[in-house]
């Protein structure tokens, strides 16, 4: 059947719609990675959020139920999915579902055949913006544009952390994870390192992590304006005084600098793909990373006495990472667990294990 991408600026995109018909409103951003569509679907820093994927053909190699790594989380978050050509075979030994079906089983909508080279470029001239996909044919848009103009992504930490507490790893040293929305493969970055990990809520009281005596905590990335999570920066400010050592990663990274008294920006069409360049400005060194955010750290709110900028984005100046001067802290707006230098950056999980070993 026909679909309809209608964006708040008044474009309409029409394509072939696949999975269950249904109408959601989301922002809409668009990712330059030619792979890891899977990884992609199941972040759950796109929470409110629909992708349009920048590569023509997507779902060449089909979709690996059985490979946990592949996965971001145990269900993807995404809103709705925009590709030029959705590949009608997927070709991989270890693939036991096509992507189509896959996205049909989860009940993402997806539009095929629209000009996505052409969408991006409007994304990035114009900025994100709010859409709807629909399989209605409106010939009156009058009650339509206020409804996708008065979207707003509220709450979605609360709907991407996990419900309970668990514990995975075995090693000396043991980890608190504030779960924001964690990607699987932090998790597991920590576990490959010998580390014991707890993960909690993303609701949890700073004063039952620091009582648990970890020797380090960890605060994962997480969809969302960081701004709007106020109760947690409290909390998180209180993780700070305890001293001990913090490594985070994108929303942590931002809920950090907030609890600093810094503060974040919106980008005009955020940094969303498999090939960022960032720049280590203590060694000159330039990795390729995974981003995906649309906020970041406003340079001039960093406090020189308490913070310098660690990592810039090579592409833009943005601030990339921040070292806290008088506090065992790091933090990046990157995703080092990511595999897109493929391991450029999974160092800086060793850096905090030395932070660790140091305390």
């Amino acid at each position: 059947m026909k679909g309809y991408l209608i964006l708040e600026d008044g474009n309409i995109f029409e394509g072939e719609y696949i999975g269950e018909e249904k109408e959601v409103i989301s922002e809409f951003v668009f990712n330059t990675s030619m792979t890891g569509y899977l990884e992609v679907l199941t972040d759950p820093s796109y929470a409110g959020q629909s992708v349009v994927m920048t590569y023509p053909l997507i779902g060449n190699y089909g979709i690996a139920l059985d490979a946990l790594e592949d996965q971001e989380s145990v269900k993807p978050y995404i809103s709705g999915f925009i590709v030029n050509e959705l590949s009608r075979i997927g070709s991989n030994f270890r693939k036991n579902i096509d992507l189509k079906d896959y996205l049909i089983q989860h009940h993402i909508p997806c539009i095929q055949g629209i000009d996505t080279r052409y969408l991006t470029k409007l994304i990035r001239s114009k900025g994100c913006m709010n859409g709807m996909i629909t399989t209605t044919h409106y010939d009156d848009l009058t009650e339509i544009f206020p409804r996708i103009k008065a979207y707003m992504i509220h709450n979605v930490v609360e709907e991407t952390t996990c419900s309970s507490i668990y514990t995975v790893g075995q090693g000396k040293l043991r980890v608190a994870l504030l779960d924001l929305g964690a990607k699987r493969n932090i998790v597991q970055s920590l576990v490959e390192r010998h580390l014991e990990v707890t993960v909690y809520p993303a609701d949890t009281k700073a004063k039952e992590i620091i009582d648990g005596n970890y020797d380090g905590i960890m605060l994962s990335n997480g969809p969302g304006d960081p701004s709007e999570n106020e109760a947690l920066i409290e909390e998180i400010k209180l993780l700070i005084q305890s001293q001990i050592p913090i490594f985070a990663i994108c929303l942590g990274h931002q809920l950090i600098a907030l609890a600093h008294q810094f503060h974040t920006k919106k980008l005009k069409y955020g940094h969303h793909g498999a090939n960022h360049p960032v720049k280590d400005l203590n060694t000159g060194q330039v990795y390729i990373s995974t981003q995906n955010h649309n906020f970041v750290i406003n340079e001039e709110s960093i406090d020189s006495k308490k913070a310098r900028p660690w990592f810039i984005n090579v592409n833009d100046g943005t601030i990339e990472g921040i070292e806290y001067l008088n506090e065992k802290i790091k933090t990046v707006q990157f995703h080092p667990e990511a595999c897109a230098g493929p391991m450029d950056t999974n160092h800086l999980f060793d850096q905090f294990v030395e932070m660790m070993e140091e305390k």
